[in-house]
């Protein structure tokens, strides 16, 4: 027959329940409210972080020649890529370096031979001159339409966030100086930092 009373057999209970190691078990180490409050502002903050990068779109550009006609393609692309809120990069390379060269961008030329599209058979194309005739053909059909000039185009695609980048094995090449170049423009940059720069981009482009 057993002889436990119920106050022994609550206390029994008791001490079943007490911990094992002979702590005692008190709300000191728990968290606070506000504690709780702070490290849920700072998931959020984090996650959104991390939303916001995932986000981002990128667009990558790679600039290579440095005439008239092809200049605009990768300014007209970078500054419109900026509005939509791309991340844009225009990493500029052999000719295409001359685009960003403050002096050398004013006096980019058209070239009237090899391209299907000039009024300018190639044997009239080749004769000595011809390359100014239609370079000052294509500047009066920029003017007369109010076309942004390439000085115009860089200024406002800098405003927009564009990173123009100019290669320093070319900058070396070339032998240009840093100072040659738009103020805004980065310096420096070398072929390993472009690919990266492609391989983390959505949009690729070789002009």
């Amino acid at each position: 027959m057993s002889t436990e009373t119920p106050d022994t057999a609550a206390e029994g209970t008791r001490n079943d329940e007490a911990p094992q190691d002979g702590s005692a078990a008190t709300d000191a180490d728990a968290p606070s409210r506000a504690e709780l409050a702070a490290r849920v502002d700072e998931l959020e903050a984090q996650l959104a972080e991390v939303a916001a990068a995932d986000s981002e779109k990128k667009m990558s550009i790679i600039a290579t020649k440095g005439t008239l006609d092809m200049a605009y393609p990768p300014l007209i692309l970078a500054s419109t890529a900026a509005a939509f809120g791309y991340d844009v990069t225009v990493f500029h390379t052999f000719w295409g370096l001359d685009i960003l060269h403050e002096e050398r961008s004013k006096n980019l030329k058209l070239s009237s031979v090899g391209n299907p599209n000039m009024p300018v058979p190639n044997v009239v194309g080749a004769l000595p001159g011809m390359d100014r005739v239609t370079t000052s053909m294509m500047e009066k059909k920029i003017d007369d339409n109010d076309t942004a000039t390439i000085e115009e185009l860089i200024e406002t695609s800098l405003d927009m966030g564009v990173e123009f980048q100019a290669c320093q094995m070319t900058i070396e090449l070339m032998d240009y100086d840093e100072d040659d170049f738009y103020d805004g423009v980065t310096t420096g940059v070398g072929a390993a930092t472009a690919i990266q720069d492609m391989a983390d981009a959505d949009i690729q482009l070789l002009v």
